[in-house]
């Protein structure tokens, strides 16, 4: 039930994290696996160590945000091995911390179009064609933000708030075509991209003692539910966003 042998995913933001440990546990149980973040050089690393494992990965370089990239590299996507089975829409950035009242409307329209705008591009280019192979499942990376008031990363819940309605609408869409669309709704993941709380020991703390599992997520546990949402074991599921936090929303 757990089967991805010879699928084909692309994971944006898969250079380190999340998108990493996903990319790897992917490529470990048979997919041919597409790691692609800005880097070019931070792809290779990582599709180093697939391969040395044994697995199939190719890095292709591309930043979200450039909607002219993101066509090249569906493209080559394409042209190397026909199509994509598995998307997987982790590539996110949160470049500011504080009020809503002192955001710039730079910021607002970089989160906006980084972890919104860009996930839509990327459903447009790649679903028409997922849908000719027969379907496939699509998984975008939300976070427990989208579901909770904060008032330090108030703009970064509010795009990935509109990420999970993105997930019900293209659900919506695409179910006709087999294609399953969900989303994950991770806590704090022990990650570079949390490393404000991660790196304080206070404040680390004093938010693992209010979490049931009294840990923060390591970027493995979210990549085994990737896994499970984009395997047949999760065939009957579209539309959804699981949370993953240690039970931090309900403790």
């Amino acid at each position: 039930m757990f089967d991805v042998k010879g699928k084909v995913a692309l994971i944006t933001g898969a250079s380190r994290g999340i998108g990493r440990a996903t990319a790897k546990q992917l490529a470990a149980n048979g997919a041919k696996v597409v790691v692609s973040s800005r880097k070019q050089d931070a792809c290779d690393a990582v599709v180093e160590d697939i391969r040395g494992a044994g697995g199939d990965a190719v890095a292709i370089a591309c930043h979200v945000g450039d909607h002219g990239g993101l066509k090249e590299m569906v493209a080559a996507v394409e042209g190397r091995w026909g199509g994509i089975d598995i998307l997987v829409c982790n590539a996110a950035t949160n470049p500011v911390y504080g009020s809503i009242s002192t955001l710039s409307d730079e910021a607002f329209a970089k989160i906006m179009t980084v972890n919104v705008q860009s996930t839509i591009w990327l459903c447009n280019l790649v679903l028409p064609r997922m849908a000719e192979r027969g379907g496939g499942s699509v998984i975008m990376m939300s976070s427990i933000a989208s579901v909770r008031g904060t008032a330090t990363i108030g703009a970064y819940g509010m795009s990935k708030a509109a990420e999970a309605a993105l997930t019900r609408n293209l659900a919506v869409e695409w179910g006709p075509r087999k294609i399953r669309v969900n989303s994950i709704a991770p806590g704090v993941v022990d990650t570079d991209f949390a490393r404000e709380l991660v790196n304080d020991p206070v404040r680390r703390a004093q938010m693992e003692s209010r979490t049931p599992l009294r840990r923060f997520g390591e970027p493995e546990d979210i990549a085994g539910i990737v896994h499970f949402l984009a395997s047949p074991a999760s065939a009957y599921i579209t539309g959804q966003m699981i949370v993953a936090d240690g039970g931090e929303t309900i403790g």
